[in-house]
């Protein structure tokens, strides 16, 4: 959306074909704020058209990315499959080409995929060779959901590794002809270096998250602690900063849990155990079931007690639940036979294809709330910010809340209600 709306001509290339309908239709298959204004402009302007006719589309094009997903195998390590699937598309499709043609690997994948998977396929499916003939390079994008287009068009910076001066170079300009004068610094590097800084860009954030939920753990165990404060005075730090230093119920998407399970993985793959990473994981893991324990803290024994959860994307902005935090906890909730009523302002037809009838769903935050003995606060979205404790005291059975994102006023709540958080 963003290359179309700078006008160049995009054709997006999928093999499912109902998204590939609903995309050229103006309609989004996923939630992203700006993107259906974006996806409307693009095609009024005929700068973008999607299709499943990969060889024709390709044949038109100077630059392929290849965005496919890279899911994670059974052993942490990722699937290669659509990856190896678009290097044959493209492949294909190069052979019948006769002018130079960029490949660019966005997807995430581990260091030497390119060059040891892409580049054979795509020189034995053309014919030709890699550098001469076609460029090749690693362009991890660094996107936040819930701001995609703001990364998108504001980067930090763009890594560019390339098997070639002139691979680097021809993706070097596509990318100052779309940012202009705001060109954002560019790192030129080999594709090992670029596949590599995609991991440990997301395992030292996660790593960031970890950090902060362990520093939490110890908060709930001290009297007068609070990570808040904690957090907030570390983040001035210069050599620290603020970013990725909110404590809560552990990290989720479709990123962090991956890229940490498959560096991890792919680190033992040269004999190496990442211990730190390994730490990191495992701390998130068990992070989602504190609001479970807290829950029990407040109220005593689960059983048959209404329990209301506030959010169930992994993050706001999104009606992502890959990976999210909620789904840990809910399935917990139920295992202690609790009776569950969720709402999220984005996710909850998704939410209904994970758990259909198991539990219930409320059609906004406060009927959610209504009679419940227990809130908890998963996902921190605006609108839940704008409950104030009388709504809690006027629909709660008991106004009991856990905090599991640090959003409320700690002071306001304690005053009135049952109230326990995350790092307090």
């Amino acid at each position: 959306m963003c290359f179309a709306n700078k006008g160049f001509k995009v054709t997006g290339i999928d093999i499912d074909s109902e998204k590939v309908k609903l995309i050229n239709m103006g309609k989004s298959p996923f939630r992203e704020p700006g993107l259906d204004e974006l996806l409307m402009k693009a095609l009024g302007k005929r700068l973008l058209h999607c299709t499943t006719n990969q060889e024709h589309a390709l044949e038109k094009s100077g630059v392929s990315f290849i965005t496919v997903g890279t899911p994670s195998l059974p052993d942490g390590s990722i699937d290669l499959d659509f990856v190896g699937a678009a290097s044959q598309s493209i492949g294909e499709a190069l052979k019948k080409m006769n002018k130079y043609h960029v490949v660019v690997v966005k997807s995430t994948v581990t260091p030497g995929t390119t060059e040891k998977v892409v580049k054979p396929i795509v020189e034995e499916r053309s014919g030709k060779h890699c550098g001469s003939e076609f460029g090749l390079c690693v362009n991890p994008e660094f996107l936040k959901e819930g701001s995609a287009i703001h990364d998108m068009l504001n980067p930090d910076r763009i890594v560019i590794g390339e098997y070639d001066k002139r691979s680097g170079e021809s993706l070097e300009k596509f990318y100052k002809d779309f940012y202009g004068e705001s060109m954002p610094p560019i790192i030129r590097t080999n594709l090992t270096n670029s596949e590599l800084i995609k991991y440990a860009n997301n395992a030292f954030l996660a790593t960031k998250i970890s950090f902060i939920n362990t520093i939490a753990n110890i908060c709930e165990r001290l009297r007068g602690a609070d990570v808040k404060v904690v957090a907030k005075s570390i983040g001035l730090d210069n050599r620290v900063s603020p970013f990725f230093l909110n404590a809560g119920l552990g990290y989720g998407g479709s990123c962090f849990p991956k890229d940490t399970k498959a560096l991890i993985a792919f680190s033992k793959s040269l004999g190496y155990m990442p211990e730190l990473v390994e730490a990191v994981t495992k701390v998130n893991e068990a992070q989602p079931f504190k609001a479970v324990d807290l829950a029990e803290k407040l109220i005593g024994n689960l059983k048959n007690k209404r329990i209301a959860i506030l959010g169930l994307s992994f993050k706001p902005n999104t009606d992502d639940l890959r990976n999210a935090p909620s789904l840990k906890i809910v399935n917990f909730l139920l295992k202690k036979e609790a009776k569950i009523i969720a709402y999220d302002p984005k996710a909850m037809d998704n939410a209904k294809k994970i758990f259909g009838v198991k539990i219930e769903y409320a059609s906004s935050a406060i009927k959610c709330i209504k009679g419940a003995d227990c809130c908890i606060i998963i996902t921190e979205w605006d609108v839940f910010r704008k409950l104030k404790p009388g709504d809690f005291i006027k629909h709660m059975k008991k106004p009991c809340i856990i905090d599991g994102r640090r959003i409320y006023n700690t002071a306001a709540f304690l005053d009135d209600t049952k109230f326990m958080a995350i790092g307090l």
